[in-house]
């Protein structure tokens, strides 16, 4: 060494061979001494090379990084704390409108279809979640008050056969009476009971149409069933007439196919067809039909006997009878029927009666192509 100093006695600075040898080669090096920095430099003054080497003790960047630590470690705290409680604010803004939900549908039941769901004010997720259970439960509403109805509509129309039976009966047994007297009383009960073989039967067809599953599909010749019932229909009623049109055949069979089940169109076609005989007033029903590239349009056109416009939305429920058909026989099930039958089959009906034009059942169908 040439020169060595030091201001803290023991703290001298002493090069190693490596320290040396590095420093030759890179003619710079950093490297630790005694938990200080140091820095050996290799300096070259013509014929001289001196090596020149010093170390310290960095206090102010320990200082700094001591407090930079301390910084870095509350701010971590506070960030942890910070994030918790936003986890809580914005925890308990999710839960609290699905606990309300959960509230209100907790209070719905089959006596209380009318409790409706808070939708609240947001437009999000839950506010459209809200909105479609309303909207199910307007379904739900609409359908059991269709059921109460009909199954009193349905108790009413049962009874009130059974009651006549049950009443001539005991009018017949309350004295001895001659053979045509009883034979009088027989007829009538036989025609009450005929009345109420109807009744069952037509309710039993409703009932079995209630689901899809429950019937069997295949291909269906919408001509041959309409053909065929046309040919019922007048057999029905001397005076009844049936006037069946088809405008140019199709080349194609399936635009003649329907995918359904014959007898369940049999009967839908066969009740707008019957009626349209029995409520006009010539009790001729005009029948088109039409066939395009992916359905099939059949009209039944009759006169006389128009419906109300305001009896138009409901001669499809169970029961209803509009005000000129109340003296005529008839249950009122002939149209629901037909309205399930046609909806099994992804199938419309629409009607229009005006005292110009009479009334007019459209029915649209989709054939084969459609459905394939």
């Amino acid at each position: 060494p040439v020169y060595q100093y030091t201001d803290v006695p023991g703290h001298e600075l002493v090069l190693t061979g490596k320290v040396v040898e590095l420093t030759k080669t890179n003619k710079e090096y950093y490297f630790k001494a005694n938990d200080r920095n140091a820095i050996a430099i290799n300096y070259v003054n013509g014929a001289s090379n001196f090596i020149v080497a010093a170390a310290a003790t960095d206090t102010e960047g320990k200082s700094f990084l001591g407090d930079l630590k301390k910084l870095l470690f509350w701010a971590l705290l506070v960030s942890v704390i910070l994030s918790f409680l936003g986890g809580l604010f914005f925890a308990n803004t999710l839960i609290k409108p699905i606990i309300r939900i959960i509230s209100d549908v907790n209070l719905i039941s089959s006596h209380n279809l009318s409790q409706r769901i808070n939708q609240g004010s947001t437009n999000d997720e839950l506010f459209r979640l809200s909105q479609t259970f309303n909207d199910l439960l307007d379904r739900l509403q609409e359908s059991f008050i269709i059921q109460r109805r009909f199954i009193s509509n349905a108790s009413h129309e049962l009874s009130t056969p059974l009651t006549s039976v049950s009443s001539q009966l005991e009018v017949a047994l309350h004295k001895n009476r001659s053979a045509n007297e009883y034979k009088e009383v027989l007829q009538s009960i036989n025609d009450d009971v005929k009345g109420l073989q109807q009744l069952t039967r037509s309710l039993l067809d409703i009932a079995k149409t209630g689901t899809e599953g429950s019937i069997d599909l295949s291909d269906v010749r919408i001509d041959e069933v309409l053909l065929k019932v046309a040919a019922e229909v007048q057999k029905l009623q001397a005076y009844y007439k049936v006037s069946l049109t088809f405008e140019t055949l199709p080349d194609h069979e399936e635009l003649l196919t329907v995918f359904g089940n014959s007898n369940l169109l049999h009967i839908a076609l066969k009740n707008i067809i019957e009626n349209g005989c029995k409520y006009s007033e010539d009790h001729q029903a005009l029948i088109k039909t039409t066939f395009e590239r992916s359905k099939i349009i059949i009209t039944v056109h009759s006169k006389g006997d128009i419906i109300a416009e305001a009896d138009i939305e409901n001669i499809f429920q169970p029961f209803f009878r509009s005000e000129s058909t109340r003296q005529k026989q008839g249950f009122g099930l002939g149209l629901t029927l037909t309205k399930r039958i046609l909806s099994l089959h992804k199938a419309t009906i629409n009607v229009q009666s005006s005292l110009q034009k009479g009334t007019i059942f459209s029915i649209e169908i989709p054939n084969k192509i459609a459905v394939v």
